[in-house]
C-alpha cells in the first residue's frame, strides 16, 4: 500500500532540509502517474486541499513581502541605530512599552481571578467562575518601558564597569543587578496604578469608574500616600520578579543555543524569536513562584490596610489572618499568567528589535579571550 506511507523523498524533503546531498524535489507534473497512483482530477476535495495550500503559500510570501517593506521604511526614518546609543536605548524602551502593553490587555482577566481569590479565596469555587466579568486593566505600561530599556542601560553600563572579562565571567550576577536596578526606578512609576487596579479587582463593586477617578479617590481620602502604601511590598514582589525573568532569560536562551547546531546567527528571524518565546515562558513560571507570597501581600495591603495603620502592623495583623498557606492563594492561576505573560513579552520585544534592525536578547557568544581561556 505506497499510498499509506511516506516515500524517501518525502522524508528528505521534511526533516533533511539543509543535506547538500539530500534528494532533489521533483517539478510538479513531471512524474509519470502510475496505476498504483490516484487521479487527483477525480477528487475535488483533494483539487481543493491543494488550492489552500498554494493561496495560503501565496498570503504567507505576501505577508514577509510587506513585512520586509514595513521594516525598511521604519529602519530609514530612525536612521542608523548604533548599539547603546541614545536613540539604541530609546528603540528598546518603546519596545519594551510595547511588549508590555499588548500582552497586560491580553491577561486582564486572568489577573482579575487571580486578585480576588488572593483577596477571598472562598469567592469562587474555580478559576474559571468569574471569567465573565469584565475589568480593564488602568496600569500604566510606562512599567515596561522603564523596565526593559533599563535593563538594557544598566546592563551595559555595569558591564563597562567590570570589564568585558569579569563581565562574561560574572553574566549571572550581572544580570540580576541591572534588572533589579531597573525595576527599582520603574516601580515608581507603577505603584500608583498599582494601587487602582489592585482595588478596582478586589472591591465589588469597583470603587471608581477609571484610572483617574480612582487616582482623585485615593488621594481625596488618603493623600498622596495612599498611592504608594503597598510600594515596598510591591518591590519586594517585582524586583525578585524581574531579577529572576531576566537572569533565567538570558541563561534558558544561552543554554537553547548552545543545545542546537550552530550559531546563533544561523538561525532567522521567526526560529529566533521562537527561541525567545520558549525561553520567556519558562522564565515566567520561575519568575511566578518566586514573587508570589509578594504578589498576595500586594493584593492583601491595598485592599485591607487601614489608613494611618502602620507597615509592619498591617502585615503582620494580615499573616496572622492568611497564614503561610494563604500565602500561596492564586498560584496555579498566576503561573499560567504569568507564563504566558513572560513568553509573549519577549517575543514581541525581540520582535520589535528585530523589526528595527537589532540584534534579539541573549544568546551572545563570549569574548575572545574568554575563548582562549576556555
Amino acid at each position: 500500500m505506497p499510498l499509506l506511507f511516506p516515500t524517501q523523498g518525502t522524508l528528505s524533503d521534511a526533516f533533511s532540509p539543509r543535506l547538500p546531498f539530500r534528494r532533489a524535489a521533483p517539478e510538479p507534473g513531471s512524474e509519470k502517474r502510475t496505476s498504483y497512483k490516484a487521479r487527483t482530477d477525480l477528487y475535488p476535495a483533494w483539487s481543493a486541499v491543494d488550492d489552500v495550500k498554494i493561496k495560503a503559500g501565496q498570503l504567507t510570501e505576501g505577508a514577509q513581502n510587506e513585512y520586509t517593506k514595513a521594516s525598511e521604511a521604519a529602519q530609514a526614518k530612525a536612521g542608523q541605530i548604533e548599539l547603546y546609543s541614545p536613540k539604541y536605548y530609546a528603540a528598546c524602551t518603546f519596545g519594551g512599552l510595547l511588549a508590555c502593553g499588548v500582552t497586560h490587555t491580553a491577561v486582564t482577566p486572568l489577573d482579575l481571578v487571580k486578585c480576588r481569590r488572593q483577596v477571598d479565596d472562598k469567592m469562587y469555587k474555580g478559576n474559571f467562575e468569574a471569567w465573565d466579568s469584565k475589568i480593564t486593566d488602568h496600569r500604566s505600561k510606562a512599567q515596561g518601558a522603564f523596565k526593559y530599556g533599563g535593563y538594557e542601560f544598566f546592563k551595559k553600563f555595569y558591564s563597562d564597569l567590570a570589564g568585558e572579562d569579569l563581565a562574561y565571567r560574572y553574566k549571572t550576577s550581572l544580570y540580576l543587578t541591572a534588572s533589579a536596578s531597573a525595576e527599582f526606578i520603574a516601580d515608581l512609576a507603577l505603584c500608583p496604578f498599582e494601587a487602582v487596579k489592585v482595588r478596582m479587582q478586589t472591591t465589588i463593586p469597583p470603587f471608581a469608574s477609571g484610572t483617574l477617578s480612582g487616582l482623585s479617590t485615593i488621594t481625596g481620602k488618603e493623600g498622596t500616600a495612599g498611592l504608594y502604601k503597598g510600594l515596598y511590598p510591591l518591590w519586594g514582589r517585582q524586583i525578585p520578579y524581574t531579577m529572576m525573568k531576566f537572569a533565567s532569560f538570558e541563561t534558558i536562551v544561552e543554554a537553547i543555543y548552545g543545545y542546537l547546531p550552530g550559531k546563533k546567527s544561523d538561525y532567522g528571524k521567526g526560529a529566533q524569536t521562537g527561541v525567545s518565546f520558549a525561553g520567556g515562558y519558562l522564565a515566567g513560571i520561575l519568575c511566578a513562584i518566586v514573587s508570589h507570597p509578594a504578589d498576595v501581600m500586594v493584593s492583601k495591603l491595598n485592599a485591607e490596610r487601614q489608613p494611618g495603620e502602620g507597615f509592619n502592623n498591617a502585615m503582620g495583623r494580615i499573616y496572622q489572618k492568611i497564614g503561610f498557606v494563604g500565602l500561596w492563594n492564586g498560584l496555579a492561576v498566576r503561573i499560567v499568567m504569568i507564563g504566558t505573560l513572560t513568553g509573549l513579552q519577549w517575543m514581541i520585544y525581540d520582535s520589535f528589535k528585530i523589526f528595527m534592525g537589532l540584534p534579539t536578547t541573549g544568546g551572545a557568544t563570549p569574548p575572545p579571550s574568554a575563548k582562549e581561556k576556555a
